[in-house]
């Protein structure tokens, strides 16, 4: 199958790249130098380029208090360059896959959320990935949204990373405990999408790893897995933790409509420990 896939730079995307090719795919691979998702001629060029039966569109602005800063700017690369992505597939008749977040919902719920609950985001972050999959749904009939929530990968930079600098560093840790999610390992989601894609089906899915935590319980498990068990941390409120963008205090998802196809991610601890191990971090 020939797939155009956009954020391919990207932890995820270099992933499925990898991935998607290994199961002899001829995948076209686009980052934001290749492609501004913006720019319509760019867009279509490269959709020219490549005729692809297959798009994934990895490609965001997924920096939570940036789109807080600028929400314009949000709107622009998730809402507006999404209807680009879009349109294309619409002219070349392809399929698109569009990642989403756990942020497109409003963190009241008293469970985990399904894949047809309605959204309400609550941040431009959020309110720009709900514009997109509103984008999707409307203009391209064979689509899959893909949700995920508080995903972490190797190199650089992410939350895991975060508190283990910190207490590497002897610096003082204020973690929030009224904030829940679902935290997933990016090789699990890979691996998950690469199975999806292949069913060729269509729809709403929920890709997380399985369960749910605080973010003070999930700084809790790096440390202890990390051979950190005794760094203390502060807990705090959500409240008390200033930041550009408010997220959503439950914001847990549940795979529902893949795990009916056998699709399932492992537990957030087994993946934790894996990417830990992985990392040559993991204290056994």
């Amino acid at each position: 199958m020939r797939v155009l896939l956009t954020g391919a730079d990207g932890r995820l995307g270099s992933a499925l790249q990898t991935r998607l090719s290994a199961r002899g795919h001829a995948v076209s691979g686009y980052d934001v130098t290749r492609m501004d998702v913006t720019d319509w001629e760019a867009v279509r060029a490269a959709f020219d380029e490549t005729e692809p039966e297959l798009v994934v569109h990895c490609a965001a602005l997924t920096a939570v208090d940036r789109c807080a800063e600028d929400p314009d700017r949000a709107l622009l690369v998730n809402g507006f360059g999404t209807q680009t992505v879009a349109q294309a597939c619409q002219a070349h008749g392809a399929r698109l896959v569009y990642i989403s977040t756990n942020e497109v919902f409003d963190g009241r719920a008293a469970r985990p959320y399904l894949e047809y609950d309605t959204p309400n985001p609550i941040n431009p972050y959020g309110y720009s990935k709900w514009v997109g999959e509103q984008i999707v749904r409307e203009l391209v009939p064979q689509h899959m949204i893909v949700r995920t929530a508080w995903l972490y990968a190797h190199g650089g930079s992410n939350f895991i990373h975060t508190i283990l600098r910190a207490a590497r560093e002897g610096q003082p840790l204020r973690v929030v405990t009224n904030e829940i999610g679902s935290p997933t390992y990016s090789n699990d989601l890979a691996d998950a999408l690469v199975r999806l894609i292949e069913t060729g089906r269509s729809g709403t899915y929920h890709l997380i790893n399985e369960g749910q935590v605080s973010r003070f319980g999930l700084a809790r498990c790096v440390l202890d897995l990390a051979g950190h068990r005794e760094t203390p941390i502060e807990p705090i409120a959500l409240a008390e933790f200033r930041r550009a963008s408010r997220p959503p205090e439950y914001s847990a998802l549940r795979n529902f409509a893949a795990a009916q196809m056998g699709i399932r991610l492992r537990p957030w601890p087994d993946a934790l420990s894996a990417f830990l191990r992985a990392e040559g971090l993991l204290q056994e």
